[in-house]
């Protein structure tokens, strides 16, 4: 059973911002369409995690521990089949 790390789930949509503004600063400088998993938008998106990604942590483990004081706290919602 995999355990589900409610921090994680959280910051997906930042790195999902991240990944697509790096994409777009990309095909800025090359003046063509770039796909996400460019290797140079790749290489830019884990330089940038490395650079922010402890103040990210941070951030998002302080609101969620506010959340979970307050009992505001869902469950993410897993919509994977399971091995019998």
């Amino acid at each position: 059973m995999a355990i589900l790390d409610p921090v994680v789930f959280r910051e997906l949509p930042m790195i999902q911002k991240i990944v697509a503004d790096e994409t777009w600063l990309e095909a800025e400088r090359r003046g063509c369409l770039v796909p996400p998993d460019d290797p140079v938008v790749r290489e830019n998106v884990c330089l940038v995690i490395l650079r922010v990604g402890e103040a990210m942590r941070r951030s998002i483990m302080e609101s969620f521990e506010t959340a979970l004081a307050a009992g505001n706290v869902p469950l993410p919602v897993v919509r994977e089949p399971h091995a019998a």
